[in-house]
C-alpha cells in the first residue's frame, strides 16, 4: 500500500489508481533555454523514484514529462545570440538528457514538446471561450478566474487576497487581474502560429493541460513538481482543465517537492554559489553521488546541499560498492525498504534501511533496494579523500592548492573583497576553493576539474 501526500487536501492519502493496470503521472519539466541547475534535478530525481515505486508495485505506469519549447526566455537567448530558436531548444534537451542520464534516472514514457501540440492547445482555448471561461481582448485571449469558484483551492489562496498580495501582470484589457494568458499575439521575429485569434502563441500554463490530455487523458492519477510551481502553474492547469472538460477530475494527487539551498543558502548567482549539474558532473562529482545526496532528504522538506554531504555520500557509495560487486540486484526487497518508500516517498528512511543491510551483511538486498533508488550503477569513486573532485592533471591540482593557500592568507589579513577576486578568477578556470577543517584545524583546500591547466593557474600567483 503507498501513501503519498496529497498537496490539494493537505494530508497523506492512500494511493488508489483509477485503472491498476495503466497508472498515470504527469510532471512539468524545463524551459529549454539553458543548463538545468542543480534545484531543476530534485524533480527528476524525486519523481523517477516515484516511476520505478510504481512500476514495482503496479508493473505498468505512463509517465509524461514535458519540454517548453516556446517561452520568452528562449526568446530572449535566441536574441542575445542570433541563433535560431529550434537550435538553441534541440541543444538544451540534448544537454538536459545527458545530464539527467548521468543522475541514473530513466527517461519519461513521453516527452512532448510544447510546439508539437499547438493544435490541441488551440482547440482547448476555444472549448474555453465557448462555455464562458476565457474571453477575446486586444489580441489575447484570457481565463476568467471569476468563472471558476474553486480557483484558489490548490494553493489554498482566496482570489480577494491574491488581488491584494500577489504581484501580477495588470493590462488594460483584462477584467481581473488575476486572469491569466491562454493565448497572445506574436510580432517581429517572435514565433507564432495561426490562430482563430490571430497570429500568435499560448501562454505557459495552457501547454501541460493541453498535453496531459492528449496523452492521459481527461483524468489521471498523479501530477508533480516542484512547490514553485504550485502557484501560480498547476492553480491555473486545474482551472482550465476543469473547466474545459468538467466530467474529468484532472489530477486525482497533487506532489509538491520542496526547494533547494546551497551550504545553507538559496542558491543564487549573486551570492556565487550557484551552479549546473553539468558543472559538478565536469568537477568530477560522480552522477549517482549527486542522486544519493537529493535523495538523503524527504522530498517535501527543503533540502541543503553541502561539501560534507557530498563527502559523506560518496564515502557510503563506495562501502555499498565493495559489498555489492557482483550481486544480482533481482533479490527480493527487504519489506523495511519497500515500506519506507511507500510512506510518502520516504528516501531517507529508505537509505536508513539499506544502512542496516549493509551493517548486516545483505549483500543481496543491499543491491536490490540501491537498484530501486536507481543506484545500482556505482562506479568506481576512487580512494578515500578524493571522491572525484580533482582531475587526473595533478600539477594543475598543486598549482591550485598553492592558490588557495593564498586564498586563505588574504581571508586571514581580512582582506576579503582581493580574496573573493582571487576566487572568482580561478572559479573561471574550473578551480573551486574549500576550507577544511581537520580536528579544529582550518586548511585550505582547492577542486580541480579535469580541463585545467597549471600554467593558467599558475598565473593566478602573479
Amino acid at each position: 500500500m503507498i501513501k503519498l501526500y496529497n498537496t490539494r487536501t493537505r494530508r497523506k492519502e492512500v494511493f488508489t489508481p483509477i485503472d491498476p493496470d495503466n497508472v498515470r503521472m504527469y510532471v512539468c519539466g524545463p524551459t529549454v533555454y539553458d543548463r538545468a541547475h542543480l534545484g531543476n534535478a530534485r524533480p527528476v530525481v524525486v519523481f523517477d523514484v516515484l516511476y520505478r515505486l510504481l512500476r514495482h508495485v503496479y508493473g505498468n505506469v505512463t509517465y509524461v514529462r514535458n519540454f517548453t519549447d516556446v517561452d520568452d526566455k528562449i526568446n530572449a537567448k535566441a536574441a542575445e545570440t542570433g541563433r535560431h530558436i529550434r537550435d538553441i531548444t534541440d541543444e538544451t534537451i540534448k544537454w538536459y538528457h545527458e545530464d539527467m542520464d548521468a543522475l541514473g534516472s530513466l527517461r519519461p514514457d513521453h516527452e512532448p514538446r510544447a510546439t508539437g501540440y499547438i493544435g490541441p492547445m488551440v482547440a482547448m482555448i476555444q472549448v474555453l471561450i465557448d462555455k464562458g471561461h476565457a474571453y477575446v481582448a486586444d489580441g489575447h485571449v484570457l481565463f476568467d478566474v471569476n468563472s471558476y469558484d474553486a480557483y484558489g483551492a490548490l494553493s489554498g489562496r482566496r482570489l480577494a487576497d491574491m488581488r491584494a498580495g500577489e504581484r501580477v501582470e495588470v493590462a488594460d484589457y483584462k477584467r481581473d487581474p488575476m486572469d491569466f494568458v491562454l493565448w497572445k499575439p506574436s510580432t517581429g521575429d517572435q514565433p507564432g502560429w495561426e490562430s482563430p485569434w490571430g497570429f500568435g502563441r499560448p501562454g505557459w500554463h495552457i501547454e501541460c493541460s493541453a498535453m496531459s490530455l492528449d496523452l492521459l487523458g481527461e483524468s489521471f492519477d498523479i501530477h508533480g513538481g516542484g512547490i514553485d510551481l504550485q502557484f501560480p502553474h498547476h492553480e491555473n492547469e486545474i482551472a482550465q482543465s476543469c473547466c474545459a472538460n468538467p466530467h474529468g477530475d484532472f489530477a486525482h494527487y497533487w506532489l509538491h517537492n520542496e526547494m533547494l539551498q546551497v551550504e545553507g543558502k538559496k542558491m543564487s548567482k549573486s551570492l556565487g554559489n550557484f551552479f549546473t549539474v553539468h558543472d559538478l558532473l565536469e568537477q568530477g562529482v560522480p552522477g549517482e553521488v549527486i542522486r544519493f545526496v537529493l535523495l538523503s532528504t524527504h522530498y517535501r522538506s527543503p533540502m541543503d546541499w553541502t561539501e560534507k554531504k557530498v563527502r559523506e555520500a560518496t564515502e557510503t557509495l563506495r562501502k555499498w560498492r565493495g559489498l555489492t560487486e557482483g550481486i544480482d540486484p533481482a533479490a527480493n526487497l527487504s519489506r523495511a525498504f519497500v515500506a519506507a518508500l511507500s510512506d510518502d516517498l520516504n528516501t531517507a528512511g529508505a537509505i536508513a534501511e539499506l544502512h542496516r543491510l549493509a551493517k548486516a551483511g545483505d549483500a543481496a538486498g543491499l543491491a536490490a533496494g540501491l537498484a530501486l533508488l536507481g543506484l545500482e550503477d556505482i562506479t568506481d569513486l576512487g580512494a578515500a579523500g578524493s571522491f572525484g573532485f580533482v582531475g587526473g592533471n595533478t600539477d594543475a591540482l598543486d598549482a591550485a592548492n598553492a592558490v588557495a593557500r593564498q586564498w586563505m592568507d588574504l581571508r586571514k589579513s581580512k582582506d576579503f573583497d582581493a580574496a573573493d577576486r582571487l576566487k572568482d578568477k580561478a572559479a573561471r578556470l574550473g578551480v573551486i576553493f574549500e576550507v577544511l577543517v581537520d580536528k579544529g584545524v582550518q586548511q585550505p583546500n582547492a577542486k580541480v576539474s579535469g580541463a585545467a591547466m597549471a600554467q593558467e593557474i599558475t598565473e593566478l600567483l602573479k
